[in-house]
């Protein structure tokens, strides 16, 4: 998201700082944004990794329990940076903004090192706030390095993501090992929120430290307000306001029908409404047609997440209870299956770039649309083999951990071909004044699929227990299909292979709405 009121890379007088080779060909800014997301990374995901395995093991909650709590947690992390990505905008600046949110989100990490419930939900609640603040700045700021038509901006982006998946490895690793408890007692799952929070004040440090040489200028206020771009073709639309109101109330108002009286969900239908109203309403001719491809992609997206975040519930909850991860005198944690996604990502992530620009100069290159199916089918497959090998786990075997392994593996293979290249294509279709607003839309739309793949992971299987109970709604529906289907992975099986093969067939009805750009 950027912003209307920060120093923008444009300015003619940039500092000689910005414009530097010295990393890689990249200015060494990139490299400190690098190591600060890294380490925030690090403290998101190492914390992510043992949260529902601390609920369960732990506090000994239930399956469904824990994973609701822990769907609801993911939910909101992705909720927050839509207002705090508008707070960095108009009043904060990105450099604040992204201070006070790792504060905040260390001071979470460290009252989860407490045993007592009231700091667990502090805890959680403060990451929740202070990734609002820090998520949506890191990324804007990487952008501000570069001036406008700089080519080293998509390479330098790749750089980062990296980054990114650097931190969630060592995470996992890290806080993974030391909440083990055959080799720490109930005490390591503190030290691993603990961990996870240090590794966020380490981030800190390094970013205020070098800050000033290294990031001069950037994601500091200007002292007067930038004029928005786009502003005076929205000024026109006299009807905004107006169409956020209708799209709000209908929005709330499914949302209470389908859920009943939650206000969690109230507030997501309310949120999506409003963004549907204001772009398509406020949108005419190939404008709109742009906006409805992009939503149309948004359901796509819901589809993909909702399956793929199986990975730090059910499929997390698997490693624990039906897999045999003693190799020798060894006991491999079992957080440590969430380290095979960034693996995969940091190995194979170069490989397709390669692929797609190999393509592309061949004339051979995917429409986005088309990469995307590509991702849902390769997400399928990974449930192949979960669906195989949670047979041979209900038998009573604990399987071979390269079960998970080769699922996360054709998991972040599907997460390549959908999720760099399904925000490139946010970027090309959205209308100028629509930008910012639909890419909270994207954002948006995975934070439904974390609530949705939480509520799915409700139902799954604990060895030793009976099934759950049979439920109604969609729960039920989705509760039967697994039954018949005879595994709980079906469910994600069919759904992202029906998704993909739907896809496919939506592909021409894309390309005709985003005739006016390359997709």
């Amino acid at each position: 998201m950027s912003s209307a009121v920060d120093i923008l890379s444009t300015s003619a007088d940039r500092p000689p700082a910005l414009d530097d080779t010295v990393l890689f060909g990249h200015p060494r800014g990139l490299g400190l944004l690098f190591i600060t997301e890294m380490w925030e990374r690090f403290s998101f995901y190492g914390m992510r990794a043992i949260l529902i395995l601390y609920l369960t093991q732990a506090l000994h909650w239930n399956t469904a329990r824990a994973a609701n709590l822990y769907g609801t947690y993911m939910m909101l992390v992705l909720l927050t940076p839509l207002i705090g990505g508008y707070l960095a905008d108009r009043i904060i600046g990105t450099r604040r903004s992204l201070v006070i949110g790792g504060l905040i989100i260390a001071a979470g990490h460290f009252c989860l090192a407490f045993s007592s419930m009231t700091m667990f939900y502090t805890g959680l609640a403060l990451i929740i706030i202070g990734t609002g603040f820090f998520k949506p700045n890191v990324s804007t700021m990487v952008g501000q390095i570069y001036a406008d038509g700089d080519s080293r901006r998509d390479a330098g982006f790749t750089i980062f993501y990296v980054g990114i998946n650097v931190g969630a490895f060592l995470g996992g690793l890290i806080c993974g090992y030391l909440a083990d408890t055959t080799r720490f007692g109930d005490s390591g799952w503190h030290w691993g929120f603990a961990a996870a929070g240090v590794g966020m004040l380490l981030g800190l440090f390094v970013y205020v430290l070098f800050r000033d040489k290294y990031l001069p200028g950037i994601g500091v206020r200007a002292a007067k307000q930038l004029p928005d771009v786009g502003a005076p073709i929205a000024a026109k639309d006299s009807n905004v306001a107006l169409h956020a109101l209708i799209g709000a109330t209908t929005g709330g108002a499914i949302s209470l029908l389908l859920g009943g009286v939650d206000l969690l969900g109230a507030f997501v239908g309310v949120t999506i409404g409003a963004s549907l109203a204001v772009t398509i309403l406020g949108s005419y001719g190939e404008e709109r047609k742009r906006v409805l491809a992009i939503f149309l992609v948004g359901f796509f997206v819901v589809l993909f997440w909702a399956c793929y975040e199986q990975a730090g519930s059910s499929m997390n909850l698997f490693a624990a209870n039906n897999t045999n991860l003693q190799v020798g005198s060894f006991h491999i944690p079992s957080a440590w299956s969430q380290n095979v996604n960034p693996a995969v990502i940091i190995i194979f992530a170069p490989l397709f770039a390669w692929i797609w620009t190999k393509l592309a100069k061949i004339g051979r290159e995917p429409s986005t649309a088309l990469k995307m199916a590509i991702g849902l089918a390769l997400l399928g497959l990974g449930f192949v083999l979960m669906v195989v090998g949670g047979k041979r786990a209900d038998n009573g075997v604990l399987v071979s951990p390269l079960w998970l392994v080769a699922a996360f593996t054709f998991h972040t293979w599907g997460e390549l071909c959908l999720s760099p290249v399904g925000l490139s294509y946010v970027t090309k279709v959205a209308p100028m004044r629509f930008a910012s607003l639909l890419m909270g839309v994207w954002f948006l739309a995975q934070s439904v699929a974390e609530k949705i793949a939480g509520t799915i992971a409700e139902l799954t299987p604990t060895p030793g227990t009976p099934p759950p109970l049979p439920r109604g709604g969609l729960l039920g529906m989705l509760q039967h299909t697994a039954l018949t289907l005879q595994g709980f992975y079906s469910i994600f099986l069919v759904a992202a292979l029906s998704a993909a093969l739907l896809m496919i067939f939506f592909v021409p009805t894309l390309k005709r709405l985003t005739s006016t750009v390359s997709t």
